[in-house]
């Protein structure tokens, strides 16, 4: 590994790693971001004249100091710290030689590119490896490199429908608002962001004991499919197609919402004494003693029964009210916050998941942190997202001196 970052020597984890991004939107660029935030030298290369698709996906666009909206899109400041941002043109020949240069001197390569579309640049994994032969590229698709679906674009919301998850999220039908639904995240893109860079990082362990690179195949579905858990493997145990259940647990009750005088909260019980608990606060200890809801398996079987006593009891006061009896009570609780209150919770505050980082337009961007927490190589927040091609000159001269 070559190069260097802003990060004190022996600071950061990932300090003298250099990671070509070629990727674009969510998946690809989420896993650059988090190789930065570990200390990556992440370069992303972007097409000169509209550069990433996010940066046009807006509002809200952030706001310059006199507080108007500048081309910077949020979505786009939200997967892209820790970058320099190159533009190159590789429809041009000028432009795939920058390109392939770069590359020759990368540890990683990042790309979304279609099935075969980066070989008609010379910038195919074949192609590189006779250069670079210690290059780990990784390519990130919907359906894979191989497989029937292997040419169709894929996208977030049609692979959360495809691989099962919208049959598990949502009310179910014959209920009001009944039907599937999509995750309010583009989750299956995040997962594949974090799976490409647990993949990037065992190719690194690997390349370190033999010497080689090689090519990671990482697909939307096959992430998705691998992430459906405890549902999967319900399924495939079990034989029992899974359905949708709103926010109750298929396995766990009482685990769901559970309305209050003033909104809503959550309920979480994860076994006999926390229910034992949870009874005593609500008034009614009896319920801990009856047959049908002694132990976890008796109370899933009367599902209903239970969840419709309880309901008829947390109606009567405020959720505040209740989350701090059941709180005292170490009954598993909560409310459901909006994002202004995860913002001012006094535990995401402590916890500093809020950053600010200084953008070369003259404001601060307000950033969501990174949850790793590493005693002796900590995350740190070395470069806002860069602007489109900001970084050109310096890469081209640093990495290809």
């Amino acid at each position: 590994m070559g190069g260097a970052t802003d990060v004190a020597a022996g600071r950061a984890a990932l300090a003298s790693l250099k990671v070509l991004d070629l990727s674009r939107v969510l998946a690809g660029p989420w896993a650059g971001q988090l190789l930065g935030d570990l200390g990556a030298d992440v370069v992303k290369v972007e097409h000169p004249g509209r550069g990433d698709d996010t940066r046009a996906w807006g509002p809200p666009w952030l706001r310059d100091p006199q507080g108007e909206p500048t081309a910077e899109a949020a979505y786009y400041l939200a997967a892209n710290r820790n970058k320099r941002s190159v533009a190159i043109d590789l429809a041009t020949p000028e432009g795939r030689a920058q390109a392939r240069r770069l590359a020759a001197r990368a540890d990683v390569l990042l790309e979304n590119f279609k099935v075969g579309g980066l070989k008609q640049y010379g910038l195919d994994y074949e192609s590189l490896r006779q250069v670079n032969p210690r290059l780990i590229h990784c390519s990130i698709t919907g359906f894979g490199q191989d497989g029937p679906y292997a040419s169709r674009p894929g996208y977030d919301f049609l692979i959360q429908g495809m691989g099962g998850l919208m049959s598990l999220t949502g009310r179910p039908d014959g209920e009001p608002g009944g039907g599937p639904l999509k995750v309010g995240v583009a989750l299956t893109d995040v997962m594949t962001g974090l799976y490409a860079t647990v993949a990037v990082l065992a190719a690194l362990a690997h390349r370190q004991a033999t010497g080689r690179g090689q090519h990671i195949d990482l697909a939307l579905l096959d992430v998705q499919v691998a992430t459906l858990a405890n549902q999967a493997s319900s399924y495939l145990v079990g034989g029992a197609v899974p359905g949708r259940m709103g926010n109750a647990h298929p396995s766990i009750v009482p685990y769901q919402d559970f309305p209050t005088a003033d909104g809503y909260m959550i309920i979480a019980v994860g076994n006999d004494g926390q229910f034992g608990r949870l009874c005593q606060v609500l008034g009614h200890p009896e319920w801990a003693a009856d047959p049908r809801f002694l132990t976890n398996p008796q109370r899933v079987a009367h599902r209903d029964a239970l969840v419709a006593l309880i309901a008829g009891v947390t109606a009567s006061r405020a959720t505040a009210d209740w989350v701090a009896a059941l709180e005292a009570a170490t009954v598993p609780c909560g409310p459901i916050n909006t994002l202004d209150r995860v913002f001012a919770d006094p535990q995401v505050q402590a916890r500093g998941m809020r950053v600010e980082v200084p953008h070369p337009l003259g404001v601060t961007v307000p950033l969501t942190a990174n949850p790793i927490r590493l005693s002796d190589s900590p995350v740190a927040y070395r470069r806002p997202p860069p602007m489109l091609g900001e970084h050109t000159d310096e890469v081209l001269r640093d990495w290809e001196a």
